[in-house]
């Protein structure tokens, strides 16, 4: 099944897409992008989901081609059962290796079984694997922002260690977002410089290039830049 998958998704190659899209993605090699757009990765994951059989494709880990992991992510997107879906993520999520694959393993089902989703991000958050930290992170900012939140999940967010980029860069996302729903509480980690200074520049950077974010408080915001040292 793995060998006419990695066939299927090369008859979708566009190379000069490869290219472009290689050179966002500077830890995975070259060689293992085909070059296949999501929109066409998404309506291949939906087609083999609904025909069934895709099991052997799940338990082929780990996978060579980049695409073939976002494909395993847009699979499991798909599973209604929570408890099946959060072991499937389980098991993907060691050979996650790029910021892509990461932020588009999106699960429908997180949404209407949020307790044990919380149980499973904090284990997650406790990882010493980034793009496992990094995917927890961006689930409690998709779930846990709004009618759900809690101080305490800011707090396990500030305390994050951003020496990694793509750590850095998804705690500024989720506390730029956090100022979108929760003003008031995400705004002091700012005033009161709980993140490292780059991190809370690009905090500050995000939010003022939202459009979600009011002119008045984008004008506060930038006086909150920290010089660098």
């Amino acid at each position: 099944m793995e060998t006419e998958i990695v066939r299927r998704l090369f008859e979708l190659q566009d190379l000069k897409y490869r290219d472009f899209h290689s050179k966002l993605m500077p830890t995975v090699e070259k060689d293992r992008v085909i070059g296949v757009r999501t929109p066409q990765l998404r309506r291949l994951a939906k087609e083999m989901f609904q025909a069934g059989g895709y099991d052997g494709f799940l338990n082929t880990l780990p996978h060579y081609y980049y695409e073939e992991n976002n494909l395993h992510a847009f699979l499991i997107q798909q599973i209604k059962d929570i408890d099946r879906c959060l072991a499937e993520v389980d098991a993907l999520l060691p050979f996650v290796d790029n910021w892509a694959t990461c932020d588009m393993l999106r699960p429908k089902v997180f949404a209407r079984h949020k307790d044990k989703l919380l149980a499973k991000i904090n284990l997650w958050l406790r990882s010493d694997r980034l793009y496992t930290v990094r995917f927890a992170i961006g689930m409690l900012m998709v779930h846990f922002l709004e009618d759900d939140f809690k101080e305490e999940f800011a707090e396990s967010v500030a305390k994050t260690d951003t020496k990694e980029y793509y750590l850095s860069m998804i705690v500024a996302w989720y506390f730029a977002t956090a100022l979108v729903y929760q003003y008031d509480t995400a705004v002091k980690y700012l005033e009161q410089n709980r993140l490292d200074t780059t991190t809370h520049n690009r905090t500050i950077q995000k939010a003022v290039d939202s459009f979600r974010i009011d002119d008045e408080k984008k004008k506060y915001l930038k006086t909150l830049r920290r010089k660098l040292i």
